[in-house]
């Protein structure tokens, strides 16, 4: 006679109420992310072969994405950011495109983050103690504007202090919190933004990227395989890693 100990109930209830939970959040997640068109790619000419894996389909010869894997790729992604926060890691965000500009400047800020939504200075990293000192330029000419210390300046050598400001400011104004290397960068396009990643890259700086179908994913630690270059979608993977790192 085979004696077989009794099925604990209260557990076997605690576990399924456990799976059903994480399928519901699944599912949830995925209907989330085909509300804000996260599924659609470029057209199927310009597939680069890196994601083809996660693509489901063609529609009119445009991608699609699976999105159960595209939800895969940003929980592992959702990952890292909570891990990087608990450390207090300095996170850049960068994402120049029209698109996608204001959704990463408003999430940095949000999280008094460091970030780029423009154009990429080449050598932000590479070269960041000379970009740095750029930066520190700009906030003692404005300190010096603000104590009325350009006084003592001619009108023309003020108006000329005065356009060094805006342009730097323009440049180098979402890097004011950047006082060391980052501990990762966040990209939209990273396909549009190829400085920044080969230079993360190349300092072994972690990337969580959000890539469309025409992104070359291998190399980039965390990629995020969905649109981006639809507003609503990029909009939507931006507040996902901010809401991450805020935790």
């Amino acid at each position: 006679m085979i004696l077989r100990k009794p099925l604990n109930f209260a557990n076997l209830t605690l576990v399924m109420s456990k799976i059903v939970d994480a399928t519901n959040t699944q599912s949830k997640l995925i209907s989330d992310l085909f509300e804000v068109g996260a599924h659609f790619g470029f057209g199927k000419s310009r597939r680069h072969p890196s994601v083809s894996d996660f693509i489901f389909g063609s529609k009119n010869k445009t991608d699609i994405f699976d999105l159960e894997k595209t939800s895969q790729t940003l929980e592992k992604a959702i990952e890292f950011v909570k891990k990087l926060a608990s450390g207090k890691g300095t996170l850049l965000f960068v994402g120049g495109k029209s698109e996608a500009k204001e959704a990463v400047k408003k999430a940095a800020e949000s999280l008094n983050m460091p970030y780029v939504a423009g154009r990429w200075i080449g050598g932000s990293l590479t070269n960041f103690t000379v970009i740095r000192k750029r930066v520190d330029t700009m906030l003692d000419l404005l300190s010096q504007k603000e104590k009325g210390e350009l006084a003592k300046y001619t009108k023309k050598e003020r108006l000329m202090i005065d356009r060094d400001i805006e342009r730097l400011n323009h440049f180098f104004v979402g890097l004011v919190n950047l006082t060391s290397l980052p501990k990762a960068i966040f990209i939209v396009d990273p396909r549009k933004e190829e400085t920044a990643l080969r230079e993360a890259v190349q300092l072994k700086i972690p990337v969580i990227a959000l890539c469309g179908s025409d992104n070359k994913i291998s190399g980039i630690d965390y990629p995020i395989i969905g649109n981006d270059s639809a507003r609503k979608s990029i909009e939507y993977f931006v507040e996902a890693i901010k809401e991450a790192y805020k935790g």
